[in-house]
């Protein structure tokens, strides 16, 4: 019984270490801009392991620098109430929800109406489940975390997602994420991608080329190869007539 308290102690003194080592992290990014995240790390292992190389686009700019078509085009495409939540929307998360526990009912009575032999040779699609998440969120998870679905993951990304509320300004945690999320192969920060998709700093981008950007960030790769997706025209222009009434920190 000693044993197993001893051995609780001492992860739980782990566990602990592990938050105050991304506590100092975080502080730390306050002031100096992180040279590549978690995720970057892991994508630069699979590319160059697939492939063989790495072909690696990133170019760091300022938060004053940044266009403020680019910050308001991501916020109202990611995340439209970034500037007055916490770092959690519970609003959105709601939403996602409920979008997700009607989607796999429609999934089930899809399924139920088929024969049984049918259903049996044929399992059943897997429901596509939307997100919720906020800006703040997407960047912890990328700064730190790996891309496994579980319950201590997700708690570790809520705890990640308080502490870089806490820390560090509304400016800051966009200015990192505009400059490290990921928006094709090897193509990470808006200044990048504005360079590889327009042939332009983003300082020029116009307000519809911002929001063609913005609605890539969910599936970059996919997008990336099809640039001529009506979807991404389409939803480009609906976010265009949203960032007039965005609201930036």
């Amino acid at each position: 019984m000693k044993a197993l308290f001893k051995l609780i102690g001492l992860g739980l003194l782990a566990g602990l270490a592990l938050q105050l080592f991304f506590v100092a992290r975080i502080a730390v990014m306050a002031v100096v801009d992180p040279e590549s995240t978690a995720f970057q790390r892991s994508e630069a292992y699979l590319v160059t392991r697939n492939t063989g190389s790495l072909k690696w686009r990133q170019q760091w700019v300022p938060y004053a620098s940044l266009p403020d078509s680019i910050k308001r085009a991501v916020i109202a495409s990611e995340d439209a109430s970034f500037a007055e939540h916490d770092g959690v929307d519970m609003e959105a998360l709601e939403k996602a929800w409920d979008k997700n526990a009607k989607a796999e009912q429609r999934a089930a009575q899809s399924a139920n109406r088929l024969a049984p032999a049918k259903a049996a040779a044929a399992p059943p699609k897997p429901v596509k489940i939307v997100g919720g998440s906020t800006i703040t969120q997407q960047l912890a998870k990328n700064l730190f975390l790996s891309g496994e679905r579980t319950l201590l993951r997700k708690g570790q990304e809520l705890v990640l997602t308080l502490l870089l509320e806490a820390l560090l300004s509304k400016e800051r945690i966009l200015e990192i994420y505009l400059n490290s999320v990921e928006w094709g192969e090897g193509i990470f920060g808006a200044e990048a991608a504005a360079q590889h998709y327009y042939r332009k700093p983003a300082a020029k981008l116009s307000a519809y080329e911002s929001a063609r950007l913005a609605v890539m960030l969910p599936r970059p790769k996919y997008f990336e190869t099809r640039p001529g997706s009506g979807y991404l025209a389409s939803r480009a222009g609906t976010i265009v007539s949203r960032m007039g009434g965005v609201e930036l920190p």
